[in-house]
Order: structure tokens, then sequence, then C-alpha cells
């Protein structure tokens, strides 16, 4: 990673730790009225009884949001409450996104669905239990954008400048558990689309072939692979592994809180969006559809979406992001999910029972 970039690394570290102190001393895990930060009472009962004055909505959310939702949900509480006169209260589950994704198709009665991939949606969608049209919003159903990025010990000490340096020996690699993690598909994908990249520039033309070798030679290099993007973040934290793939916003929230870590952007990665929607016939049946649907707008406004880029997301709302712009580096090589063929070509390709994953693993 070059000088300039850690520079601004830096730079975003001491505006965001000011903020994120003050955020961590302020705000209980309560949130809004009884909130629950973990799957375990919001996943027994679903919503409590609504009234004309109190109402609750229960968020199924991926694990990484956690943080700034529990700024979010107390403020977009205080906003409901000011406008309508009705008091909400918040439960909140936070899980994998594929596992919350599975919950909630499972039974689980969440309100509204927080998650890291658009496939998690579709689960739930194809359950019957949200409308197709949940992206139909100005910002595509996105409230968050973010990349793929390496973190490293501080110093940098093995000198990683991008995915094929996780392939050298003796270099322990983490990221999640692609089975549950949505966080993880992302990595899998950046690794994937690097090697695609990497083929292009070399040949004139993606290679499916050399990419899934370059995604199998870091894969031979992965120490751990945890459950979530925050699992996998506590290990690294631990001192498992020499190099983390993940979400560029949890090491920038990370480093903002006085974490020692340098955080290497390679040169080509993928650009992460993270949708949200209601889950229709959970909060119709809860009779709180008029707040989810408001919660949901609400995220992507521009209140939110400074909420979320304090916490190092980049915003997908337009004012926040050209208020934020300076923090974020834009690699030159960086790509979408539409570089690797849209999410229905990658679900079929890459993590289908014979795709490219599974041969991975299989090592074939």
């Amino acid at each position: 990673m070059n000088s300039n970039r850690w520079t601004k690394r830096r730079v975003a570290g001491r505006r965001l730790s000011g903020w994120l102190l003050a955020a961590a001393l302020g705000v209980s895990l309560a949130g809004c009225g009884g909130a629950s930060s973990n799957g375990s009472s919001a996943k027994g009962e679903g919503a409590a009884a609504q009234d004309a004055g109190t109402a609750t909505l229960v968020i199924g959310a991926y694990s990484v949001a956690k943080d700034a939702l529990q700024e979010i949900l107390p403020a977009f509480g205080r906003a409901w409450e000011a406008k309508t006169g009705q008091k909400l209260k918040f439960q909140e589950s936070y899980e994998a996104s594929g596992t919350q994704a599975r919950s909630i198709v499972g039974g689980f009665k969440a309100d509204v669905a927080v998650l890291s991939l658009e496939g998690d949606m579709d689960k739930i969608v194809k359950a019957g239990l949200m409308s197709k049209d949940w992206k139909k919003t100005e910002t595509g159903g996105m409230i968050t954008r973010s990349i793929v990025v390496l973190g490293t010990r501080e110093g940098n000490p093995l000198g990683i400048t991008g995915f094929a340096d996780l392939a050298k020996p003796g270099v322990k690699v983490l990221f999640p558990n692609p089975k549950v993690s949505g966080g993880a598909q992302w990595d899998i994908n950046a690794i994937y689309g690097a090697g695609l990249k990497q083929a292009e520039r070399e040949s004139g033309k993606k290679d499916p072939d050399a990419a899934k070798a370059f995604l199998k030679a870091v894969y031979r290099n992965v120490e751990s692979m945890d459950k979530s993007g925050r699992a996998s973040m506590a290990a690294f934290e631990y001192g498992v592994g020499d190099v983390i793939v993940t979400y560029e916003n949890e090491l920038l929230a990370r480093v903002a809180q006085g974490v020692h870590y340098d955080i290497v952007t390679p040169e080509d990665t993928i650009l992460i969006e993270n949708p949200a929607g209601v889950v229709d016939v959970n909060a119709d049946a809860h009779g709180v559809r008029a707040a989810a649907d408001a919660l949901v707008a609400y995220m992507s406004g521009a209140e939110a979406q400074a909420v979320f880029a304090e916490h190092g997301f980049r915003p997908v709302n337009e004012e926040a992001a050209s208020r934020y712009a300076d923090r974020y580096v834009t690699p030159s090589g960086l790509f979408d999910i539409g570089y690797l063929g849209g999410w229905g070509q990658v679900r079929g390709e890459l993590y289908a029972k014979r795709g490219v994953w599974y041969q991975v693993l299989a090592g074939k």
C-alpha cells in the first residue's frame, strides 16, 4: 500500500476516533427502549402487542451492521415519535447474513431485514415473505457500500500489497465461511474477480480457469473460516492469522478506535452493496408496516447515511457521499458484481453444489 493511501487512512482514522468514542459512551445496547443485541430474545415470540401509543419493530440484521444500527435505530425512534406520537421499541438480532436470512425464512418474525447480500434478500422473497419490489427505491434497495480490503498486523510486516500476496508461502489468511456469511461471499467474489482481472491484463480476456487457480492458491493459506465477518475480525484481534480479508468499514472502525492495523487496498477489488427491506408479511401481521417502511427509507437518508459513514461505510446517499468523499480511496481496478455476471451467474458458477468454490474446497 503506498504512502498516500496510508496517509488517507490515518486521517480518516483520526476523524473517526473521537466520534466513535463518544458514540460508544453515549449509546446503550438497549437502544430505543429494550432492544436485544443478539438473536435469542428477538427470535422467540416476534413483535410485542402494538397499540396506538407504542409499537415494537423486530430487526434482523447481519453482524457487521450492528454498531451503526445501534446508533441509527434510537435516532429513528425519536424522529418517528416526534412525527407520529408513537413510541417505538426495537428487538434486534445480529447474525451472519446467510444465517439471518434462513432464520427469517424459518420463522423468525423480523419486520425489517438488513443483510449483506442481495441473494439473501431473494431467499426471503422466494419464501413469500417479502415483495419482489423491495429494490424499487432510489438506491436500488441498498443502504450502504464498502469494498473488500486486507488488514495486516501493524507495519505490514509481510509486505502485503494485494490478493496475489495471500498465496505466498507462510502467509496465514482469514475470512469467514461463505455457507453462512455474506461477507465471505463478497471476499471470495473479490479474490475470484481479481483473478479474472489479472488474466484479462495478461491475455486480453477473462479466464475462469485462471481465476479459479488464483482463488485456489489463496485458499491453501486460509487459517480459519469463522461464522461471520465480525467473528473473523474477533479471531484476528485475538492473534489468529497474518492477514484478514474483510469489509473496509470493519477495519476503518477498528483503527479509529485505536487498534493498530494497516489497511491494504488491492488494486483490483469489488464494490460491496448491502440491502435492507421490509419483510411485508411480518410487518403487516404486526401492524407496523408504516413504521417499517419509514425505517427503511430513513436508513438511506442523509442523517442515517452520515452515521453509517462515521462507522466506515461508503454512503449510497449522494449528499452524504459527497460530504465524506475524501475519506475513501477508489482503487484503479474497482469492479462491481456485474463484472462477474451479476448475482444470478455468481450463485450458479461460484456457489452451486458443483461450482467453483465447491471445487476449490474439494481440491479439484
